[in-house]
């Protein structure tokens, strides 16, 4: 994984973000190399399992974190966070915000309080990397589906037949990850299309072709397998050639840092992983 650039310092908003920073070198520093181990353990080896986590001063943790994640991580990072404070009794995890990586980022920028930021690509890590108390690990990979009704009574084969005029397209908007990962598959295979709805987050594209209201939605696999047969799935040639790869990240104005990190790490262990894998995500 390439290294997303950090910047520091300031005056103001990004001075005090300094000045907490330098108090957690360490804790950065440490984050680092966990980044390190998960990603050689991602070229070839097995994470380690997460046990109990506990506070620099060996206390097992308490507080409450707040995560943001991309809409395609909604049903799996649910199933994660219960895990995590299942292990952990004395950490809450407060309700997850789930929405398109791109406006999550613009939220984070912004100022909005937040703990551990998960994202759909890695481009979209990178708007916030002034923010970021760690290095961003990429944990969990996704591939790109056709969605169609169930039954496929249109006899939607694949990607060619969405310029058809009588079929109504609904896409991501291109300024989100799913909506790059569409338009960069729809060019290498030749196909113009003109979508009839162009939505914010993956999970709503889904929801146009679960309600009916388009006839076929370009989503991820994991989001036709968490839909439980509303909708069927027709896969695409070469799909593996524009993965998504998802990093995930703590976040360096976190209250908790001792519980985002504990929770990045639980992600990346072998817990984690195999829940990530009920879901559909393959490994980077």
């Amino acid at each position: 994984m390439n290294s997303l650039t950090k910047h520091r310092g300031g005056s103001g908003r990004n001075g005090s973000r300094h000045h907490r920073r330098n108090r957690r070198t360490s804790t950065a520093l440490a984050v680092a190399s966990l980044s390190l181990a998960a990603t050689i353990g991602f070229a070839g080896c097995a994470p380690v399992d997460s046990p109990a986590a506990s506070d620099s001063s060996g206390q097992q943790l308490q507080g409450e974190i707040t995560i943001f994640a991309a809409a395609s991580l909604s049903a799996s990072f649910t199933e994660l966070a219960e895990a995590f404070t299942a292990a952990n009794p004395g950490v809450t995890v407060a309700p997850i915000s789930f929405d398109g990586s791109s406006t999550l980022a613009t939220q984070i920028v912004e100022g909005a309080p937040v703990d551990v930021f998960a994202s759909a690509d890695e481009a979209t890590m990178e708007k916030v990397a002034e923010e970021l108390a760690s290095t961003p690990v990429l944990f969990a990979s996704n591939l790109l589906q056709l969605a169609v009704q169930p039954g496929n009574p249109l006899d939607i084969a694949g990607l060619a037949d969405l310029p058809r005029p009588e079929l109504q397209l609904a896409l991501c908007a291109p300024e989100v990850p799913c909506g790059v990962a569409s338009r960069t598959i729809l060019k290498a295979h030749g196909v113009a299309v003109t979508p009839v709805t162009e939505e914010q987050n993956v999970k709503a594209v889904l929801t146009k072709v679960k309600a009916g209201e388009v006839d076929a939605g370009l989503v991820y696999v994991t989001d036709v397998q968490d839909s439980a047969g509303a909708v069927d799935g027709v896969p695409i040639p070469g799909a593996e050639r524009v993965r998504n790869s998802y990093p995930i990240a703590t976040m360096a104005a976190s209250q908790q840092p001792d519980i985002a990190e504990a929770f990045v790490s639980f992600v990346l262990s072998d817990e984690g992983q195999t829940i990530l894998a009920t879901y559909g995500f393959s490994r980077p």
